[in-house]
């Protein structure tokens, strides 16, 4: 098959026993149940035009990529953990735990689900962004006075903390299977962007890493964190702290604008070079996926590309009199 010209740049993320990927209408995410059946939750993106209009803003594009990515990311996420919690149990014994779950007043059922993602994204990335200042104000902030060296430090001690974390869980059976999936979502990725035939066995034959990968943004933003806090002053660790709150949201604007940049130059054998830290860091957060894992990604693909026109369709169609578009699940 020929290579296309002009992929359509899908991104996705892993779930519990699952794949969600995102198209330009909708968002889909197929799981595999204990019974080998595959189910989907579908959902329509619903934009709003301000949002749509940030996303074109360069620096602003990529704190509001991100914000959005997380409030609809846990819809999809809460609905593969509530499928595996299923399977998992007595239908009895999940009944009352639905039940249960129903009748109790939690974060989530007072902020709702996206607004419980987003707060969860918030902070942690205050605790990714305080801990390693503190940890090495407290190590060696009395041993020189070069601030830049501090800020390095930082940097290194966010890094070694980073994989010390993504390596622990990825140990767990769980994870490391949900990092399987992380591979697979890649694979599939990559597999279309190539032009090559969606089955397992072809499918499984690309690579699970992928330059746009959340994994590859989250390095750069260590990266370029220590740039952007070298270049500011800072008296005493309480306005170090403060100072490095402030700029997160710069240091995600401009980490976005550098992933863009990055993967615009994969092709130039020199440059691609820039892309390598990110790449490296998948290594821990993808697992090479079974043909299983594949399938399912694959299920999720080629749904949300099914809907996606099927939405085109209803979209053009839509001011005609006789026009009755079917809604979609989600």
């Amino acid at each position: 098959m020929p290579k296309q010209s002009t992929p359509v740049n899908y991104g996705g993320q892993a779930v519990i026993e699952g794949v969600m990927f995102g198209g330009k209408n909708v968002n889909v995410t197929a799981v595999r149940r204990k019974s080998g059946e595959i189910t989907y939750l579908e959902v329509p993106r619903t934009d709003k035009p301000w949002v749509r209009s940030l996303r074109r803003i360069p620096l602003l594009r990529g704190i509001v990529s991100l914000i959005d990515s997380s409030a609809k990311g846990s819809r999809h996420l809460n609905y593969a953990t509530d499928a595996y919690s299923e399977d998992q149990m007595d239908p009895e014994e999940y009944a009352k735990e639905k039940e249960k779950e129903q009748s109790k007043t939690n974060l989530s059922m007072i902020l709702g689900v996206a607004a419980v993602g987003i707060l969860s994204l918030i902070v942690g990335k205050l605790i990714f962004t305080v801990v390693p200042a503190t940890i090495e104000g407290f190590l060696f902030g009395r041993l020189f006075q070069s601030q830049f060296l501090h800020t390095l430090l930082e940097g290194f001690i966010k890094i070694v903390l980073l994989l010390a974390y993504l390596w622990g869980i990825s140990q767990t059976p769980m994870i490391k299977r949900l990092f399987q999936y992380h591979g697979a979502e890649h694979k599939v990725i990559t597999a279309y962007e190539n032009g090559s035939e969606l089955t397992p066995e072809k499918v499984q034959q690309f690579s699970r890493l992928h330059y746009r990968c959340g994994s590859s943004f989250i390095i750069l933003t260590v990266i370029v964190g220590v740039l952007i806090y070298s270049l500011f002053h800072w008296d005493g660790m309480t306005e170090r702290i403060i100072q490095r709150i402030v700029l997160l949201p710069v240091v995600i604007g401009v980490s976005f604008e550098v992933l863009k940049f990055t993967n615009s130059l994969r092709d130039v054998p020199v440059l691609r070079y820039l892309g390598y830290p990110g790449l490296w860091l998948q290594l821990l957060t993808t697992k090479e996926p079974t043909l299983d894992q594949i399938e399912v990604s694959i299920a999720s693909f080629n749904r949300m590309r099914e809907l996606d026109a099927q939405l085109e369709r209803q979209t053009a169609t839509a001011t005609m009199p006789d026009a009755s578009p079917d809604p979609v699940k989600g």
